[in-house]
């Protein structure tokens, strides 16, 4: 099959991050069968989710990992052009749920499995298949364990993420909680006795603001220099609570995430997120003691730092023929990869800014760019 056909059946499966991806990883379990290659499922708690991995050649230290999710984001009030579980190709572009985000490089990885299985490999390859990652990379955690521990170190780890190509050394790291306020309800005309939960939250949110605009002014690390932004970023998503109008309210729900530059860590920022809670908690319990703040992590990215030794960068460097390197904001899988300790970069065919769109697309000579790097790949193990 081309990576084409193969990226065909990938997207007819509409593994959105709500919904199993068992049936896409059993039919790349057959795939790889039909070539003698042996897969490893690694179930999630509830079992209807699944991560996988695979080696090709001898299992010795030095080989190669690459890396990819099959989960893909909703769709659900996108206007689509096309049935976005058909791949449908337009003008050279190819249409699709995950087509860029990144089915796309999973296709290449199962591609050149052919020529992988018959080429003289002197160090292996590893394919990993994980799930969960567009909502806080959670899904890859327990494979990445398991493939520390049961494999050989490689030499790189390449996160096939949409890069264009371009070799990614290092992203932000970034970690997000759900805060529950409880408040305490009377008329509005008697706030002064009562803890209005969205008030109090609208303090966390002020100090959100106090510390961007702090982190912005602040002169930039050498690391951070690097990120657009150069500085720790605090976020505020979504807000929901009250009653009406003349109540203050009993309860007050709202998102909040940090995206952290690598050479600051995120339990540093945990703790001074939870200091400020703290702060907010106890004015809050002087007027009524039964309230307070619930906080709920939802997901926990570690940051991609940059390899002063740069092994994986190198290589991945000579298989995409050029030396430029580059840092991005978001997170990926990387860092989980990295904290195993694995030499890790992001390198993928495709742009990152068509992803999570109606109409996601990765153009077919991009496809092939691909193909055409891992083909690299196999020379160079051989």
């Amino acid at each position: 099959m081309t990576a084409q056909e193969i990226l065909a059946r990938l997207v007819a499966f509409p593994t959105v991050s709500e919904s199993s991806n068992l049936a896409l990883l059993d039919w790349v379990a057959g795939y790889l069968a039909g070539y003698g290659v042996e897969s490893h499922l690694l179930p999630n708690a509830t079992g209807e989710k699944a991560s996988l991995f695979a080696v090709i050649g001898p299992r010795v230290a030095g080989g190669v990992a690459l890396s990819g999710h099959t989960d893909v984001v909703p769709i659900k009030g996108q206007a689509w052009s096309s049935d976005p579980f058909v791949l449908t190709e337009r003008d050279g572009k190819l249409f699709g749920r995950g087509a860029v985000d990144m089915k796309g490089f999973l296709a290449t990885m199962l591609a050149i499995v052919p020529q992988a299985v018959r080429a003289p490999l002197k160090r292996p390859i590893y394919l990993a298949f994980s799930h969960d990652e567009e909502i806080g990379c959670e899904g890859c955690i327990d494979m990445v364990q398991q493939m520390a521990r049961d494999l050989p170190v490689p030499q790189a780890v390449i996160v096939g993420e949409p890069s264009n190509l371009r070799v990614i050394e290092a992203h932000k790291g970034s970690i997000a909680f759900r805060l529950h306020v409880t408040g305490h309800s009377v008329h509005s005309s008697l706030l002064h006795t009562g803890v209005s939960a969205i008030m109090e939250a609208a303090e966390l949110i002020h100090w959100a603001n106090e510390t961007n605009t702090a982190n912005r002014a602040a002169p930039p690390s050498a690391v951070a220099a690097a990120f657009n932004p150069p500085w720790t970023t605090v976020h505020v998503g979504t807000i929901a609570g009250g009653t009406a109008n003349n109540i203050t309210a009993a309860e007050c729900h709202f998102a909040l995430d940090f995206r952290v530059v690598p050479d600051e860590r995120l339990e540093d920022w945990d703790a001074r997120m939870r200091a400020e809670v703290a702060q907010v908690v106890a004015r809050m319990r002087a007027i009524e003691p039964a309230t307070g703040i619930e906080i709920e992590q939802v997901f926990r990215v570690p940051p991609l730092a940059s390899d002063p030794a740069r092994r994986a960068a190198r290589l991945t460097a000579r298989l995409t023929g050029s030396d430029a390197t580059d840092v991005v904001s978001f997170g990926t899988e990387a860092g989980h990869f990295q904290a195993a300790g694995w030499p890790t970069v992001v390198c993928g065919p495709g742009d990152i800014a068509r992803a999570h769109k109606a109409d996601e697309f990765i153009a077919v000579d991009e496809l092939e760019a691909g193909v055409a790097l891992l083909r690299r790949l196999i020379a160079e193990l051989s």
